[in-house]
């Protein structure tokens, strides 16, 4: 078989992936489920982590009350019409949403750090004029902050958050999205993964997928290769992705 050349393009997430936010993620999720009055655990896990705010808004309303009266905002004082029923969950499925996106963005624009080998790798890719971008889950505020912060300076040819696309992750939209804006076959790209939903965004998309994972194990397939941290990934781990099936990185051993 034919060696693979170099990936056409290379579409990195952002949470947990390059910089190390998935934690503040939780916290925010933590806090704006304790004011609706559930705790968060890892039960929640799979409808938190990596997902956009309108999936985990959905959920920790969805978790908190079945009586829409007790929802926040809710109006009160009489019984709730059908129609009155589905407008106060309307209205406190956007407040939910605003409050994770605005409490998530404070967090953010505190600071977050790069997850380890992001920085090399990055400047690695720009040195041997392998296009990358941005592709995220989060909202366009949550990621032009990332980009003015920690990311500042990366040669991204461009970024794409939930809101530039009708569906975001796990949808398959963004990733052939970013595969489009480059001209780009998606089996000919790389995507950069660290959770489930992200990853099965890419898959479906048709992208070859690297997988760090950060707070959620992610399930094998055919196209996925699994690194320990971007510490092991170089342009030749990249590269290899393309090939099917896909092998588990032999990084080196913790001492």
């Amino acid at each position: 078989m034919k060696a693979p050349t170099a990936p056409a393009a290379v579409l990195f997430d952002m949470d947990g992936t390059l910089v190390d936010t998935e934690v503040l993620w939780w916290e925010t999720a933590r806090e704006v489920a304790a004011g609706l009055g559930h705790r968060l655990t890892d039960a929640d896990a799979p409808e938190v982590v990596g997902r956009a705010v309108a999936d985990t808004a959905a959920h920790l309303i969805g978790v908190t009350s079945g009586d829409p009266s007790t929802l926040p905002g809710a109006a009160t004082g009489r019984a709730a019409a059908p129609e009155r029923t589905a407008a106060d969950r309307a209205a406190a499925l956007e407040r939910t949403a605003a409050e994770l996106s605005d409490s998530f963005f404070r967090k953010v624009d505190a600071g977050a750090p790069l997850r380890p080998g992001a920085a090399a790798l990055l400047a690695s890719l720009e040195a041997a004029g392998v296009p990358f971008a941005l592709v995220s889950a989060s909202p366009r505020s949550v990621v032009d902050a990332v980009v003015a912060g920690a990311l500042a300076g990366v040669d991204f040819a461009f970024t794409l958050s939930a809101d530039d696309t009708v569906r975001t992750k796990p949808h398959p939209d963004p990733y052939r999205a970013a595969a489009e804006r480059f001209a780009a076959d998606p089996a000919a790209c790389v995507a950069v993964e660290d959770s489930p939903d992200g990853t099965a965004s890419a898959d479906a998309a048709g992208c070859a997928v690297l997988v760090v994972p950060s707070l959620l194990p992610v399930a094998p397939g055919r196209a996925r290769t699994f690194a320990r941290s971007l510490e092991e990934v170089d342009l030749g781990v990249l590269t290899d992705c393309l090939r099917r099936p896909n092998p588990e990185i032999q990084g080196p051993k913790p001492a």
